[in-house]
């Protein structure tokens, strides 16, 4: 916790100071062009890895980087997208999965969450992963079959998104783009869902406003 406090310190006398023209115009409003939807695992960190501002993303992090499917019991994920999109106005949605994932090693053996009920219960949002990776990559020893299991869960998630009204009416229109991204913690490495050859590919070769709409749907059952 000192740590922490030192940091508030440090923060306001080196960074604060140098962005507070950027700090007061944020106090107005915001205006962010992009969701960022993530896991809450604490090695990964948008603003740092984007190199974005204050102002830039707005973040929704949870366990697994899950997005309830619309008709469920309303809950903070859906509101925060909604506000997002229908509010904000935000241009881009990216749900971004990682390497090492704690959530989809959970999701996998859900034996493993018998002490963690909360846990186990909000990863039945992501079962249709879940059954995906059991159908299609079970022969894969279990390093594989987890990355298989953070890939696909991303395009299922994206899949989720479309379901959501105020999402599926902006991609209607064409003004509002989904991507898929996982994070490789260990190298620092970001690999974007590519449409045209359906794979996870490195950001650098993927075209930066490739569109993931209808990506699970057209996705292959290998990664």
């Amino acid at each position: 916790m000192q740590q922490l406090i030192r940091g508030i310190h440090q923060f306001q006398t080196e960074d604060f100071r140098p962005l507070a023209t950027l700090f007061e115009q944020l106090a107005e409003r915001q205006s962010p062009e992009t969701l960022f939807i993530t896991c809450s695992d604490s090695r990964i960190d948008p603003n740092l890895l984007t190199r974005s501002r204050p102002g830039d993303l707005f973040i929704l992090r949870n366990a697994g980087n899950i997005i309830p499917l619309a008709g469920g019991t309303t809950s903070g994920e859906v509101a925060t997208i909604e506000y997002a999109v229908g509010a904000l106005g935000v241009k881009d949605i990216i749900v971004c999965g990682h390497t090492h994932c704690g959530a989809m090693k959970g999701l996998l053996h859900p034996e493993s969450l018998t002490e963690l009920p909360a846990v186990a219960g909000w990863l039945e949002h992501a079962a249709t992963t879940r059954r995906i990776v059991t159908d299609h990559y079970g022969h894969l020893p279990e390093d594989r079959k987890l990355v298989a299991a953070i890939e696909e869960n991303v395009l299922v998630q994206l899949e989720h998104l479309r379901t959501l009204p105020v999402v599926a009416s902006r991609l209607r229109r064409g003004d509002l783009h989904l991507h898929g991204w996982v994070y490789k913690i260990e190298t620092g490495e970001v690999f974007a869902y590519d449409l045209e050859t359906q794979a996870f590919v490195a950001i650098a070769e993927h075209a930066v406003n490739g569109d993931a709409e209808g990506a699970r749907r057209r996705a292959a059952t290998g990664i």
